[in-house]
């Protein structure tokens, strides 16, 4: 009704408000369509909030930082304005117009770069290595890289000495500079512009309040501490309320005096501008809009749209109208008075979503688990410089069993992995010198092969067998995929694709789906089920726990059932009796679709064309041996909720079919995460709100022998809620049972260990509360918060510690990081890296555990990866790698890269390239971040540049000393040149000649020249 009644109101001539008042963020959003039709009047949004005073903004940054980026702009703006505002985002007082002033940087003026760093700082950015969120800043020496709040980018800023010699846009995610140079930069505050005694006597307030928080400084409490910087809104700007708003806006104004600032005379005219009067908005537009037009002959219409390319998609005909114009604009207005009709043919558009940083910072920490791939298991004790026969190089440290270490040379980093292993099992370290790790990985390399070679056999025989011709040419299936209610993702278009052009193909299909859990796998195989229906075959899904079948049951049903499909469900619920009738329905081809658990196992089918399993890795033995049966001569599309690693990916598919889901539906909004210390009225509130908004709470208890005591604290606590308890000693059928019940609301709380299960989707549970959060790792951080905010339904997250001041600084800094970002960047990376390697064990199918106890993950794949590929006949058992004895220092310098994770970082990257367009890359990458490379960082380059060639040439060792260079290769054979002289620029020319020659031969003989 909003837009009905501004129209009204502007169409009258007498719009003098600055300020509009709406119930939420959807209807402030519709406000903002109306008022971008309209022009004349510049309209800004702010975002909503619905913190509560004393809240720690940290939770709230990104809008928080957006509704300063909005004010500062409408303060700024001196045209004819209006500021759109839910309720919930001006019930405290806000930042006034002078503390929100910005500054200019211009190329080629000098500023004073220790005062500057101090203005950025004053400003409220945030001091960080690698900047990749709004808000932050990294100084690097003469380079300040700077992220402003409601920028697309960050800048680079470059000095020569005091002179700003640069300044460029660059992209976080290659964190490489745009070469267009920019002539003005605008410093926008990222809080606020305070000047030096302000700032002081805030944080002085802020650490001397009570309020509770991890870190206690301006940006998290800073906002509830601005005095006279900050005003109401409504007592400085003349108001309006939607109506819809009236009532919210009479409850929350209460809470302060700010009841007076509200216009009584504009609120009783509001009313007057409803559906009698004639003015009504437009809920649903018809797709035959030309059959509206001829409607509606004697109004004046008004067609919007983006661009006239959609006039032609909705085939209308203007011409044939006199009384119809075009408006172009990107608004999104519909509604009709009693002359006029305004209809858009634009949709809403999506809030724009933060990409995620996907620079990959190393995550291994000082004292983790990392595994060699020739000295196996042992502990990362960091990085270290040393001279070794009278050169200096860096080193990584590694501990092994008693006194062992291992120093290895930074340019060998891609032979260590992070230890990953199921449960956070802790490994057996390993002891240099005896070979054990070498005869381990030589039988753990025997079944791997077995196993390769399994896949390839089963996969040649499949594409050797006929299957049924699926028709995916039906129209009817577009009609289907157009009523799923919402927009697939590319990633799901692009699978039921695939999987359309294997059912219909004649072959046998044998398909894996993988994605995690919301993003949509049962739509894409939905698909692949009706178009099978459509063909007059069977379709059966088989699902590990009954939970999983209702779920999938309740699914079907809602999309299938509409288009007149017979669905059936068989699981233990089910009486002897039920079962046998079902069984001959499907007998009989009278049931067209079946979802079930393992009862199903024994169901004889009329036409069976497709069989649909989810998480086959949860299933026994017995049961996936029926399962192959079954799918012997059917197809088969198995799910899974595990992501396979790209890299596994790449070789798998060359041998079997994969399809994987790895963008997040449109609706998933960020789960809102707070760290606190524990109490019971904290605990007491964070329940009671979840259960008053009708939801309920995981809360994750992670020790077994205190969690019943727990589960009585917290019943004393809270007597009237429904508090279910379940952890690994509880047995299958039990747990089953618990996670039934919860899913139906027959409890308020699931108090559990980490065991929550990765595979169920509990859209209720919208609150996790973490206990002792500190003693998680980040991953597994990442994934409990996962388990809340699936749905469209804000989800929240609660790290609870018993002691804020006892926690380590690592612990501090990536809790921290949690919380402040619910989409992360490396730490997201990190988790979805143990995620994807988990996914590769769950592949595999078979009983592995105790190898990849022993080896860990990240190894066992990269010998699955080599074993595919060398059956596949696309390369080597093993990948050689050279060892370099060159008598030089050669590191990246620490007065060029200070940062040892960002060194560590890039030597990582470094070890990794397999050719050379990728070496000069990252040497690129590191001249634009951080500065012309000096004599030894340029040095290491080269060695790199040498490693690459060598390893392609499968030299065994390169050593050199003064003029004399000596190659040895891999059946021990020697060759040896000498440079024209000691010095290094020609030693380095006579090796890569040496090593391209040898390669060009190489090829030559490879290509039968």
């Amino acid at each position: 009704m909003i837009q009905s009644c501004l129209y009204k109101l502007l169409k009258q001539g007498h719009f003098a408000y600055e300020l509009l008042l709406t119930k939420d963020y959807k209807e402030a959003q519709e406000a903002l369509e109306l008022f971008r039709f309209y022009e004349g009047i510049t309209p800004f949004v702010l975002p909503e909030m619905r913190f509560v005073y004393g809240d720690d903004l940290s939770a709230f940054r990104e809008e928080f930082l957006e509704s300063l980026s909005v004010l500062r702009l409408f303060y700024a703006t001196k045209s004819p304005k209006i500021l759109i505002s839910p309720i919930s985002s001006v019930l405290y007082a806000l930042p006034k117009a002078e503390i929100l002033q910005s500054f200019e940087l211009e190329q080629s003026a000098t500023y004073k770069m220790l005062e500057l760093q101090k203005r950025l700082l004053e400003y409220g950015y945030e001091c960080v290595e690698v900047v990749e969120l709004e808000g932050e800043v990294s100084f690097r020496g003469e380079i300040i890289d700077i992220f402003m709040p409601h920028c697309e980018s960050p800048y680079r800023i470059v000095f020569f000495d005091d002179e700003v010699e640069s300044i460029r846009a660059f992209d976080i995610h290659t964190q490489m500079s745009n070469p267009n140079e920019i002539a003005k930069l605008d410093i926008v505050p990222a809080l606020f512009c305070l000047n030096e005694k302000q700032n002081k006597d805030m944080q002085e307030n802020v650490a001397q309040s009570d309020f509770d928080g991890f870190y206690k400084d301006i940006a998290s409490f800073g906002f509830w501490f601005l005095g006279e910087n900050a005003h109401f809104l409504p007592l400085s700007l003349k108001t309006i309320l939607s109506p819809e708003s009236l009532q919210e806006a009479q409850e929350s104004y209460s809470l302060n005096a700010m009841e007076q600032a509200i216009d009584l005379q504009i609120l009783q005219k509001l009313p007057s501008l409803s559906v009698e009067q004639g003015y009504s908005d437009i809920v649903f537009v018809p797709k035959n809009i030309q059959s509206m037009l001829q409607a509606h002959t004697k109004r004046q219409i008004t067609i919007i749209t983006h661009n006239d390319i959609k006039l032609k998609a909705f085939d209308i005909d203007v011409k044939s109208f006199e009384n119809v114009k075009i408006k172009h604009s990107i608004a999104v207005v519909n509604l009709i008075t009693p002359s006029e009709l305004i209809l858009s043919l634009n949709t809403f558009a999506p809030k724009a979503k933060h990409k995620k940083p996907t620079l990959k910072l190393n995550e291994i920490a000082q004292g983790e688990y990392v595994v060699h791939s020739d000295y196996g298991v042992g502990i990362f004790q960091g990085m270290r410089q040393a001279q070794v026969a009278g050169v200096v190089r860096d080193f990584i440290e590694i501990a092994y069993q008693g006194e062992d270490k291992l120093l290895l040379p930074v340019e060998n980093l891609n032979m260590i992995d992070r230890y990953v292993a199921d449960s956070g099992q802790i490994p057996i370290l390993d002891r240099l010198g005896k070979g054990s790790f070498a005869k381990l990985k030589q039988k753990v390399r025997a079944k791997l092969l077995e196993i390769a070679n399994g896949i390839i056999e089963l996969t040649a025989k499949r594409n050797l067998l006929q299957g049924v011709k699926i028709d995916t040419s039906n129209p009817q299936l577009l009609h289907f995929q157009s009523t799923c209610g919402f927009t697939l993702t590319k990633d799901q278009e692009r699978s039921i694709q695939e999987i359309y052009a294997d059912l219909s193909s004649g072959k046998v299909m044998d398909r894996l789906l993988s994605g995690d859990v919301g993003f949509g796998k049962t739509e894409v195989a939905m698909n692949a089920m009706y178009a099978t229906i459509l063909s007059g075959f069977q379709a059966m899904m088989i699902v590990p726990t009954t939970l999983l079948s209702a779920q999938h049951f309740h699914s079907l049903q809602t999309r299938l059932a509409a288009h007149n499909t017979r669905i059936a469900r068989c699981d233990r619920f089910l009486k002897a009796s039920e079962k046998k009738k079902l069984f001959e329905a499907l007998q009989n081809g009278e049931i067209q679709v079946v979802v079930g658990t393992h009862a199903l196992l024994g169901a004889r089918f009329k036409n069976l064309g497709l069989i649909v399993v989810d998480e086959e890795h949860k299933f026994g033995v017995k049961q996936k041996e029926k399962i192959k049966e079954l799918s012997a001569n059917t197809h088969l599309l198995s799910m899974s909720a595990t992501p396979i690693p790209r890299t596994l990916n790449m070789a798998l598919s060359q041998i079997k079919s994969l399809s994987s889901l790895q963008i997040p539906p449109m609706a998933r909004i960020p789960v809102r995460t707070f760290i606190k210390k524990s109490n019971d009225a904290l605990l007491k509130e964070i329940i009671l709100r979840e259960i008053r908004r009708g939801g309920q709470v995981f809360y994750i208890h992670n020790n077994i022998a205190s969690i019943e005591k727990r589960a009585k604290e917290l019943q004393n606590l809270l007597p009237q809620i429904k508090i279910a308890i379940l952890h690994s000693q509880v047995d299958n059928a039990k747990s089953e049972q618990i996670m039934l019940d919860f899913a139906n609301n027959a409890y308020n709380v699931l108090l559990c260990t980490s065991i929550v299960e990765s595979g169920i989707h509990l859209p209720n549970a919208n609150t996790i509360i973490i206990a002792r959060a500190d003693r998680f790792g980040i991953a597994d951080l990442h994934q409990l918060r996962g388990r809340v905010g699936r749905g469209d339904k804000q989800g929240f997250c609660y790290f609870l510690l018993e002691d804020m001041q006892e926690i380590t600084p690592e612990a501090k800094k990536r809790l921290s990081a949690l919380e402040k970002n619910s989409y992360l960047g490396s730490g997201e990376n990190l988790a979805y890296y143990d995620l994807e390697i988990r996914g590769g064990g769950n592949l595999l199918g078979e009983a592995q555990s105790g190898h990849i106890k022993n080896i860990g993950y990240g190894l066992y794949l990269r010998m699955l990866e080599e074993c595919i590929n060398y059956l596949s006949g696309k390369g080597n058992m093993t990948q050689a790698q050279c060892d370099l004895k060159l008598s030089l220092n050669a590191y990246l310098n620490p007065t060029l890269i200070a940062s040892d994770t960002l060194r560590l970082e890039l030597y990582r990257r470094l070890s990794l390239c397999k050719d050379l367009s990728e070496v000069s890359e990252i040497e690129s990458e590191i001249f634009d971040r951080f500065g012309k490379l000096d004599d030894v960082s340029e040095a290491f380059i080269e060695l790199i540049r040498i490693k690459v060639l060598a390893n392609a040439l499968n030299l065994k060792q390169i050593m050199h000393y003064g003029q004399n260079i000596t190659f040895t290769f891999m059946d021990n054979t020697k060759q040896s040149i000498q440079a024209p002289s000691k010095d290094w620029d020609d030693v380095c020319e006579s090796i890569m000649n040496f090593l391209r020659e040898n390669l060009k031969k190489q090829n030559g003989v490879k290509n039968g020249v």
